[in-house]
């Protein structure tokens, strides 16, 4: 066989083979598909702006099933600080529950969207507002995120995303973050005292985005509730070695 033969032969060969990889694997670089699902109810037999009501703005991964279910269970997550949702199993269960019991004037607000997709990765961020009757309106309990590995087809949790052995070593970069929100923002020009009332704090909060790794923060964690939920941001050139090798961005 004459060599321009035999590599046309190789290339065949090479290009069988990917077509045939390509059918049995995601394409990771392909982001999933989204579908939104928004609607808002108010409590049936009820007319006027009094009415109880609940507003769920969600997403769907019709390729990913098992996405679906963990963004449902994380949003119903979110609201088991009501003892109305105590037991449900369902977001369609919570929402009949709460309007059958929820007094006038309340709401409840569940939102997930899709924050970012980028090397594999589905970051997802969760909110919500219950409504339970307080003065001040505090959302409980606020904030989330799921960090989904296509790869992986799983949530990655902090000890997933981290060297083993660094933890210590990501919060004192986080820590590091907080002080930098705090220069930049001048909250201790304002309040000498701010950072020995409201110190730094770890959060459950973390999201792999693509320009850095975010720590969200519910409100009156560590900053007053007029602040809202603050985002601390760790650049990823100060977590080399510390966060795993393929989770930079560009490196999956």
């Amino acid at each position: 066989m004459s060599p321009l033969l035999k590599l046309s032969a190789i290339t065949a060969v090479a290009l069988s083979l990917g077509a045939c990889q390509s059918l049995f694997t995601p394409n990771l670089h392909k982001p999933l598909e989204v579908k939104r699902d928004a609607f808002e109810h108010l409590k049936p037999g009820c007319a006027g702006a009094d009415c109880p009501l609940v507003n769920i703005d969600t997403v769907h991964f019709p390729d990913e099933p098992q996405l679906d279910m963990m963004v449902q269970r994380r949003l119903l997550d979110l609201t088991r600080t009501s003892p109305v949702a105590a037991n449900t199993n369902s977001l369609q269960e919570y929402e009949q529950q709460y309007l059958a019991q929820a007094p006038a004037h309340l709401g409840s607000y569940l939102q997930a969207k899709v924050r970012e997709q980028h090397d594999g990765l589905v970051i997802v961020e969760l909110s919500s507002y219950v409504d339970t009757g307080d003065t001040r309106n505090m959302p409980t309990p606020g904030r989330g995120f799921i960090n989904y590995s296509r790869a992986q087809s799983k949530a990655l949790r902090l000890d997933d995303m981290l060297v083993p052995g660094q933890e210590d070593a990501f919060w004192k970069n986080a820590e590091l973050a907080y002080q930098g929100w705090m220069a930049a923002t001048k909250v201790t020009d304002q309040d000498p005292n701010f950072a020995k009332a409201w110190p730094f704090r770890k959060t459950p909060n973390i999201a792999l985005t693509y320009g850095a790794v975010i720590l969200k923060y519910d409100v009156n964690t560590i900053a007053p509730y007029a602040m809202g939920h603050i985002e601390l941001k760790i650049p990823y050139p100060r977590l080399n070695g510390i966060l795993k090798p393929e989770l930079f961005p560009g490196r999956g």
